[in-house]
């Protein structure tokens, strides 16, 4: 099924989508993205469907297409001070904050959403598959986020971060056991297995 183009009617309509909200690394990151309204492309999708090297060509005709597109972060000590909810939401609005133009319309991922001003908004569950700004927002999000890690890999070798990008990997963990937490570790999480909280007790 085809991607809509728009969900408000407003011509300024931006899409919100997050990355990194489960991971045990790094920072949570966010991306706005508003399109023309009669905007297509045949292979825009919800970055999850798609390969490494489809979201890379799609960020390309993204930021060349967008009427505007900005990205947004919550560090680690961010989402451990203020929880990982409101350090998406956090994320969200400096993503929205960094758009050249004020949008009309928000249209978010997911099922909850902190209001950004007096902005409207409308969440929209696995949004990233319905509406083509929702998924655009998934891509750059994740392009952006997969490329910090992989730059943080070369400082923290030991923790595969350029392969899962921060997630709770097997790998990752047993890592973490072996050599300790970092810095962009999230201390707030759950960084150890049960297993290995047993083998490896602090």
């Amino acid at each position: 099924m085809a991607l809509l183009p728009n969900y408000s009617g407003y011509t300024l309509e931006a899409g919100i989508d997050e990355a990194g909200r489960g991971c045990l690394a790094g920072p949570v990151v966010a991306a706005a993205v508003i399109l023309p309204p009669d905007y297509s492309h045949a292979l825009l999708n919800d970055s999850k469907q798609l390969s490494h090297k489809q979201r890379l060509q799609l960020r390309v005709d993204i930021v060349r297409d967008a009427v505007a597109w900005a990205i947004g972060e919550a560090s680690p000590a961010e989402i451990d001070q203020i929880n990982i909810l409101q350090a998406t939401y956090l994320a969200m609005h400096r993503a929205i904050e960094g758009l050249e133009l004020t949008p009309e319309y928000l249209i978010v991922d997911g099922n909850r959403f902190k209001a950004y001003g007096a902005l409207r908004h409308t969440c929209v569950v696995k949004g990233d598959g319905k509406y083509l700004s929702i998924a655009a927002a998934s891509v750059l999000a994740k392009t952006y986020r997969d490329e910090l890690m992989c730059t943080l890999a070369k400082e923290h070798s030991h923790y595969g971060w350029e392969r899962n990008a921060g997630y709770p990997t097997k790998e990752h963990r047993t890592s973490i056991a072996q050599f300790g937490a970092t810095q962009y570790h999230r201390q707030s999480f759950r960084l150890l297995s049960e297993e290995q909280l047993m083998l490896f007790p602090k």
